[in-house]
Formats: structure tokens, C-alpha cells, sequence
């Protein structure tokens, strides 16, 4: 994306008042205690056990540490998980906003 992109989005959302997420592809995620994660915007899963998920974002990956994990639904841009969820770690690739 380039830099004046970058900026007009981050202008667009301001003026408009819009959620940030949406319009510079981020993902949003929703922690329930330490019992259930919900995660938007995602790309897909990379690997899953019942300790650890990776997910693909648009721009690095995002690691869920924990026991017991479980995928309770997923669709094409939103997943929930369940377990004791220890860690949550994004990790970026690309250029930065």
C-alpha cells in the first residue's frame, strides 16, 4: 500500500468517523476472559492444534497460544476459539501503518 494510500484511508476513517479496522484491513479481536477468542478479518488458517493456531492476516500472522483450544465456528474472515488461551502474538510482515 502506498504511503498517500495509507493516509487517505487513515483521513477517510477519521472524517467519516468509520472503524479503523475496516478500512486499513486489520483484524479485530475480541477476548472473553481467557476462555474465547473471536477473531475478524483473518486469511486463513495456517496450522491448528489444541495448543496453538496461526492465522494468516494481510499483513504477518497471528500465533494463539493455550490448552484445550478448540474451533467452535469459521467462516471465510471471522473464527472463535475456545480453551484456555495463554497468548495472543501478532506478528507483522511488510510495511508498517
Amino acid at each position: 500500500m502506498t504511503r498517500i494510500s495509507r493516509k487517505l484511508r487513515k483521513w477517510t476513517s477519521e472524517a467519516l468517523d468509520l472503524p479503523q479496522d475496516i478500512l486499513l484491513d486489520m483484524p479485530r479481536l475480541t477476548l472473553i476472559g481467557s476462555r474465547q477468542l473471536y477473531i475478524e478479518n483473518h486469511r486463513g488458517v495456517l496450522n491448528f492444534t489444541p495448543e496453538e493456531l496461526l492465522l494468516a492476516l494481510s499483513r504477518g500472522r497471528l500465533r494463539i497460544g493455550g490448552s484445550g483450544l478448540v474451533i467452535r465456528s469459521i467462516l471465510p474472515e471471522e473464527i472463535s476459539v475456545e480453551g484456555e488461551i495463554m497468548s495472543v502474538h501478532i506478528e507483522r510482515t511488510g510495511e508498517e501503518l
